[in-house]
């Protein structure tokens, strides 16, 4: 079986293509390795899949319809796709939105355009994100709810990604399964994570910014968790049902918002020091909170999320101390 990771070199397709890898399956990978952070990072998850006999990694802008479409005419023997590749981050999409939709939307369709034409696709599998569901103010957050109230671009085109989804599954029977990630967080994460950030500062004893004052509240979800999550996905390709494309989301959250003073009082422990904290007004595009409501997942995918913060903080300190050598 071979499966098609995009954004292989990111934090969530690094960790899905290790697993995948493990259960012996051949994965593709893709990823056009820009600079948005560090690319050291990317280069060395990059480099311990490239240990892996049957990975092969391709580097690549989604975005580039052509590129995309050879790509795929070359590796007619691609069964299933996870699209994991996206421009991240939403204060990002404040500076350069431009970025978001090359990436986000047309990445997007790329993607779908040339899995349509693979003969033995069976699912395609991408992200999302929790940011689709903006301003709502019902919690927890559940897939039915409206989200018509993105309070940021990189949201919009999350949410554009789940429409353009829904309309190549009408049209042309594409299986597609959309992921709401919630606030992913683990070993080798991304440094733009408020935990990531937080820790480098903690280390260097420079002051953090706690925004909205410390009144947040977010949907921790552990980076094995959220794999497990995704494997299940994508080995339930949807179907048409009662006049329903073969298209579905699902989220991925922990179904547990905590607090952020009590999460910044986790990492402080984990890492055997008190931040120095400048209280803040919230960002734009920034929300108050998440929180998953994931019984649609439990339900057809058997998802279960099992990992606290009390476990995941400080499995994800050990490892930045043994990256940055502290």
């Amino acid at each position: 079986m071979t499966v098609l990771v995009t954004g292989a070199a990111g934090f969530i397709g690094f960790h899905l293509s290790q697993a995948l890898l493990a259960s012996g399956v051949r994965v593709i990978g893709v990823d056009n390795v820009n600079d948005y952070y560090d690319v050291a990072l990317k280069q060395g998850r990059l480099a311990l899949l490239e240990q892996e006999p049957n990975f092969t990694f391709i580097r690549l802008n989604l975005a580039e319809h052509q590129a995309t479409a050879a790509l795929m005419a070359k590796h007619q023997e691609i069964e299933t796709v996870a699209h994991l590749a996206a421009q991240a981050g939403v204060r990002y999409s404040l500076e350069n939105p431009f970025a978001y939709v090359e990436a986000n939307v047309m990445g997007h369709l790329s993607v779908m355009e040339a899995c349509r034409n693979l003969p033995k696709l069976k699912h395609l599998v991408y992200a999302s994100s929790s940011s689709v569901y903006g301003a709502n103010d019902k919690v927890p957050f559940a897939v039915e709810d409206r989200v018509e109230q993105p309070v940021s671009l990189y949201a919009a085109t999350k949410r554009a990604d789940e429409l353009m989804s829904t309309t190549y599954a009408r049209l042309y029977g594409l299986p597609m399964t959309g992921l709401r990630f919630f606030t992913v967080y683990g070993p080798w994460g991304r440094p733009d994570m408020a935990y990531f950030s937080f820790t480098k500062a903690i280390f260097e004893d420079r002051e953090i910014k706690v925004f909205n004052h410390g009144k947040m509240r977010r949907d921790f979800t552990y980076i094995d968790d959220v794999v497990a999550g995704i494997l299940a996905a994508l080995e339930r390709p949807p179907v048409s049902d009662g006049g329903r494309p073969p298209h579905r989301v699902y989220n991925l959250g922990n179904n547990r918002a905590e607090t952020l003073m009590h999460f910044l009082e986790v990492l402080e422990n984990a890492c055997g020091r008190e931040a120095k904290k400048a209280f803040v007004e919230m960002q734009p595009g920034d929300v108050v909170e998440t929180y998953a409501d994931i019984g649609k997942s439990q339900a057809d995918l058997g998802y279960q999320p099992s990992t606290s913060i009390e476990e995941g903080l400080p499995r994800f300190v050990a490892w930045y101390r043994d990256f940055y050598k502290i």
